[in-house]
């Protein structure tokens, strides 16, 4: 698989983004050399793990407020940069990315390379359809479940026309501006550094194939591959009650009302502080991430 890697001076002086890079080594479905993945490693080794896992078309930057709230509470925070996205590798075919192969890469890094268990999950965007994956495929690595702005959708749901219109925006815009469209998913505008840090793993256009494909891998029928596994998954959720936390936006159009499922189907939620963050959008983490990071520990502390 031939695949890209962003230059490491990219990284450097990124606002509020002094963390320490850490990589772990994941299969190529073609059998080619392994692909380097990242994530960030905070806290210490022995506490509570809390694994943050970010959407499209961000990357680990995306957590550094709630980084910082969650390992002054003591816990060990992991934060992965999917393939595609941050320091990861970034394959340069678009057909290399599929749901898959993202929910099996993540399964490598945090079972077999590091070897995680009791996790709280807090995940986000396409972090929620990769973390439900696993979290349906893995219950017993999981101790708590918490999502904002996400989901697990198997194709049989009503597709928002906020979510179409984003999908088709994706395909046919000549350029992909990824700091722009982080900005333009918040309340407000981001400072033209934080947009920087945004576009930071993306020198070109010929690094963003999988921030292209994954809009398209979102499922919206019944036919689509991913379909039955999701189904699966729904139904060991169904079966949960373990902790499980509901923390949407008030600011979000494509997600909004997205936790009503959550909240009729999974036992776990009975009981819990479910909260909506206010003044965030479909970014909660980079608006309101202090505030989730209060609300992680919380919940952590509570449960």
């Amino acid at each position: 698989m031939e695949r890209l890697r962003t230059p490491d001076h990219r990284f450097e002086g990124l606002p509020d983004f002094d963390f320490v890079a850490h990589y772990g080594e994941v299969a190529d479905p073609t059998g080619d050399a392994p692909l380097r993945m990242a994530y960030l490693d905070e806290g210490p080794g022995d506490s509570e793990v809390v694994v943050l896992l970010h959407g499209e078309p961000t990357w680990s930057f995306l957590y550094r407020f709630m980084v910082r709230g969650l390992t002054s509470a003591g816990h060990r925070v992991i934060v992965p940069d999917m393939i595609g996205f941050g320091r990861s590798d970034k394959p340069s075919d678009r057909e290399q990315y599929t749901f898959a192969r993202q929910v099996e890469w993540m399964r490598e890094l945090l079972f077999d390379d590091l070897e995680l268990r009791g996790i709280t999950l807090f995940a986000q965007d396409w972090g929620s359809l990769v973390g439900l994956r696993l979290v349906g495929e893995h219950p017993e690595r999981f101790a708590r479940v918490a999502i904002g702005n996400g989901g697990l959708p198997t194709g049989d749901e009503r597709i928002s026309d906020a979510f179409r219109n984003w999908q088709e925006f994706s395909q046919k815009a000549e350029t992909l501006p990824i700091g722009a469209i982080v900005s333009g998913g918040c309340t407000k505008r981001l400072g033209d550094d934080v947009v920087a840090a945004y576009d930071a793993p993306f020198p070109d256009e010929s690094y963003k194939e999988g921030a292209r494909q994954y809009p398209k891998l979102v499922p919206t029928s019944r036919e689509d591959p991913a379909h039955d596994a999701n189904v699966a998954a729904w139904a060991v959720l169904a079966t949960w009650r373990k902790p499980f936390l509901c923390c949407f936006s008030d600011g979000d159009p494509i997600t909004r009302g997205g936790d009503r499922k959550f909240l009729e189907v999974i036992p776990g939620t009975k009981g819990q502080a479910h909260v909506t963050i206010e003044g965030a959008g479909h970014f909660l983490q980079e608006e309101q991430g202090p505030q989730l990071a209060a609300v992680l520990n919380r919940f952590i502390a509570e449960n």
